[in-house]
């Protein structure tokens, strides 16, 4: 392959800032180490993730010039030589996790928590502060390593094109959500909180539903985002308005808890009722432990960091939260945090797909772009609204 292509993608300029820039072709390189268990793919559709604005706001360390990008669906261009049950053009979806396949944790299923691909901390992801360093894939073209373990191929591949839309939403929200309600004990049933109506919490709702749940209540401050998870049968509360939650939930539910939660807010948090627009980030937590019946579980997909530099208080730049732990104690609870860990779940989830079990998609409302409107995508996400911005690079999916 010429390393001399043309390449551009999606970079971080400083907080409020991202651009399309050219960048350099991908080469099947670690370092100045050959990789020959990666591929370089062709980016057909790389999505817009609420992590990433966590970034572009500056509330984390990233560095200007990161290239952007950790949700990537791809064709297979050019194959390394230890490469052996994948070609080229077979379509796949690309975990965010960038995973090993040979630490004890990959060996565990948990490859969120890799310990071989990033020197600082378990853990690596694609165009992600403090994630290992990898070149992100809001781009063309992208490299991935370890592509026998980490890739999923789509077993048909005009199919795929067909539902890409779709089997876009396996590199990340999809997954992630379905974890959430997963580690929150959702089944046949159950009642279920949902906190926060982004892609995430809307990819949850619908997990929820997908594993049986027989009531799912989204509480979020974004009329928009509301009345998208009403669209396809949530209750909803609009969390600028005043009263207790545990008041409104008994109001639909005819008791004040609810059997699981599931955070897809993350440390950007903000009060209820009157002082909406005032950061508080242990609300979630603190409403996870009120809401939540004794011995019930919460899953927390919700992004927490280490270092905030944007926070309010002091403690928070550090990752420190004034949690009322001593309720969920007392309650006996059960807390799942920390990344999905996607191959668990992706294969699973595309058959779900392909078999027309669900429509996530439509659930978290998909809106194609350019990888050119990747700016304003950002802006717009950044402004509450009710999408899932997927950029498409090549122009390859249908209008």
């Amino acid at each position: 392959m010429n390393s001399q292509q043309p390449n551009r993608g999606v970079v971080y300029q400083g907080t409020g800032k991202v651009s399309v820039e050219s960048i350099a072709f991908p080469e099947l390189a670690l370092g100045k180490r050959r990789c020959d268990h990666g591929v370089i793919l062709k980016v057909l559709t790389t999505n817009i993730c609420g992590s990433d604005q966590h970034m572009v706001r500056g509330r984390t360390t990233a560095p200007q010039g990161l290239v952007l990008g950790h949700e990537i669906t791809g064709e297979i261009i050019e194959c390394g030589r230890d490469v052996e049950f994948l070609s080229v053009g077979d379509v796949v979806s690309v975990p965010f996790n960038i995973a090993c396949g040979r630490c004890r944790n990959c060996k565990e299923g948990l490859t969120g928590i890799c310990l071989n691909v990033n020197p600082a901390r378990p853990g690596a992801a694609y165009g992600y502060v403090d994630m290992g360093g990898w070149v992100g894939g809001q781009a063309e073209y992208v490299m991935v390593p370890y592509a026998d373990f980490n890739l999923l191929k789509f077993p048909d591949a005009d199919q795929a094109m067909e539902k890409i839309r779709d089997l876009t939403l396996l590199s990340d929200i999809f997954p992630t959500g379905f974890h959430g309600c997963a580690t929150a004990g959702v089944g046949p049933g159950s009642t279920v909180y949902i906190a926060g109506a982004g892609p995430v919490g809307l990819a949850a709702a619908a997990s929820a539903q997908l594993l049986g749940a027989a009531c799912v209540i989204v509480g979020d401050m974004i009329p928009e985002r509301l009345d998208q998870a009403r669209s396809f049968g949530c209750e909803t509360l609009d969390l600028r308005e005043d009263g207790e939650l545990s008041e409104r939930i008994e109001e639909i539910l005819g008791e004040p808890e609810v059997d699981a939660f599931v955070d897809c807010v993350g440390f950007e948090a903000r009060c209820h009722g009157c002082n909406h627009h005032q950061e508080q980030p242990a609300v979630v937590l603190n409403s996870a432990m009120q809401l939540t019946r004794a011995g019930g579980r919460i899953g927390i997909p919700g992004l927490y960091v280490t270092e905030d530099p944007g926070a309010q208080e002091d403690a928070a730049k550090l990752g420190s939260l004034s949690m009322r732990f001593g309720l969920g104690w007392a309650k006996s609870h059960a807390f799942f945090t920390g990344q999905c860990p996607v191959m668990k779940y992706h294969r699973q989830l595309m058959q779900a797909i392909l078999f027309d079990k669900i429509q996530i998609a439509k659930a978290v409302n998909v809106q194609m772009i350019s990888l050119d409107q990747a700016p304003e995508g950002y802006a717009d996400f950044d402004g509450g609204a009710a999408k899932k911005f997927v950029i498409d690079p090549h122009g390859a999916v249908a209008a």
